[in-house]
This record gives structure tokens, sequence and C-alpha cells, in this order.
């Protein structure tokens, strides 16, 4: 397995492509219950392969990623061979980013002495899309942009 197994959330929500995908294994429900009782190891396989091809399908069309912490927003655009990244710093050790009043916060003294930002650019290396789910791993998620977009035509204007 490349990535991770789906959770059961996942795959609940993904009924009708899992279906689909059995189906081009020509596997129905019946037989996929009996592959299920009789050989649960294959089973534990075919989740496996949807799940990398559910990933693959989610990283390879991924644009946009952020990550929150107490002290961070980063906030990542994924191109074909680099990641560029605008990394926000709060200076002040009380102000928590993860609370509303944290990135009230954040949004009255962006461009302050109060909040460090850095940009950045990097190649992805051999795998993009394994690379992604790294910082998914560590704790960033999809996004629409928004944000990124925002501060970036701040900077660059």
């Amino acid at each position: 397995m490349k990535y991770a197994r789906l959770t059961k959330e996942q795959f609940e929500e993904l009924t009708t492509e899992f279906v689909n995908f059995l189906a081009t294994q020509s596997i129905d429900k019946a037989e996929w219950d009996k592959i299920k009782q009789e050989q649960p190891h294959i089973a534990e396989q075919e989740l496996d392969v949807f799940s990398d091809l559910i990933w693959e399908g989610v990283l390879g069309r991924a644009e946009y990623l952020e990550h929150f912490s107490k002290t961070h927003v980063f906030l990542f655009q994924c191109g074909d061979v680099y990641v560029h990244s605008i990394v926000l710093r709060a200076l002040d050790p009380g102000i928590d980013l993860l609370t509303r009043d944290g990135m009230q916060w954040l949004a009255d003294h962006m461009f302050t002495e109060q909040i460090e930002m850095k940009v950045g650019k990097k190649e992805f290396g051999p795998d993009r899309n394994a690379a992604i789910f790294d910082l998914i791993q560590q704790g960033a998620f999809l996004s629409d942009g928004h944000f990124y977009k925002q501060i970036h035509g701040i900077i660059n204007s």
C-alpha cells in the first residue's frame, strides 16, 4: 500500500465507486461477501488497492493545502514540480491561531512586526503525490487556495 487505507466513513461515502471498482474485476456483491468470509486477506488487499486509487486521484488534483498550528499557518500551492509556501508565524506567544480570536488577531496584525512571514519554493522530488500525502499526514488539509491567493496577491503587488 502506497498511502493509507480509507476510513470506514470514507468507504461508506464512496460505496458506489467501490462497487464499480469491484465490478471492473467481475466481483459482484455475492462474490465480495464470499471473499470477505473465506479469503479476508484478499478482501484486505482489495480495500488497499481501492484506497490507493482514490488517494492517487485526490492527490493528483491537489492544488492548495493549509496547515494551522497554535503559532503558525502554513499555506501551500502545489504545482507539477514545485510546492510554493507561505509560512506565517505569530511572534506573540499568547496568541493561539487555532482559535477564532487568534485568527482575528492574525488578520488584524498580518503585515506588522508581530507576524513573521516566509515565502519559499521546494521541488517535490520524484513523487509529487507522495510529497503531498506526507504534508497531509503532518496535518495539512486540501483547500480552495483562497487564503494562499489572498496573501500571495498582496505580497506580489
